[in-house]
């Protein structure tokens, strides 16, 4: 019965994957949408910034940003507190 599902599973992910293989867009060829030309239009009259990138950052996709930054600091609180705890433990 392990067999059977495993089977159905593994024929279901092929298929998935032959679809996305498919289906991908080429190589080379970069996708053009109306969000691009509005960002490339109105950062430096909405955000004041020549820096595209850096308006959509920090400015379109602020609370994205923090949040990132607020789980990379979390990471990085628990690691050292997990040193901590090993260093302790050895004295």
């Amino acid at each position: 019965m392990k067999t059977a599902y495993a089977l159905i599973f593994m024929t279901i992910v092929v298929i998935f994957m032959f679809y996305a293989i498919t289906t991908l867009h080429p190589m080379g060829s970069p996708l053009h949408s109306e969000m691009d030309d509005y960002f490339i239009k109105n950062a430096q009259i909405e955000v004041g910034t020549n820096n595209v990138v850096t308006s959509i950052v920090f400015d379109y996709r602020g609370f994205d940003t923090l949040g990132e930054a607020t789980v990379l600091f979390i990471a990085v609180i628990s690691v050292v507190s997990l040193f901590r705890g090993v260093k302790k433990d050895e004295e």
